[in-house]
């Protein structure tokens, strides 16, 4: 029997850091440039005619933005949740 903890009962931001630092171990720009397409904010100025694909710059710039979009944050209970499926995903894959 498993003693590991269920990735999705870990404390959210655990999680996260987590999964972003498999990301940056791998230099994944791809995971960090998908998280902004989950993030309400950018789900609203996609709406507006914004381009989600336009997100780019430096992998350092790109790690930094994502970051800064975390901070301290609150998130709704789907989004969260997408999340949280998103971060064990990533890491059951990674690890």
């Amino acid at each position: 029997m498993s003693t590991e903890p269920i990735l999705e009962d870990l404390p959210f931001d655990q999680l996260r850091q987590q999964a972003f630092h498999l990301a940056e171990k791998h230099l994944d720009l791809g995971f960090f440039t998908e998280l902004f397409g989950h993030m309400p904010s950018m789900s609203a100025i996609e709406g507006e005619g914004g381009d989600l694909g336009a997100v780019g710059g430096t992998f350092i710039e790109t790690v930094r933005a994502v970051r800064e979009m975390f901070g301290d944050t609150q998130f709704d209970a789907t989004t969260e949740a997408l999340l949280r499926a998103r971060f064990a995903t990533y890491i059951r894959e990674r690890s």
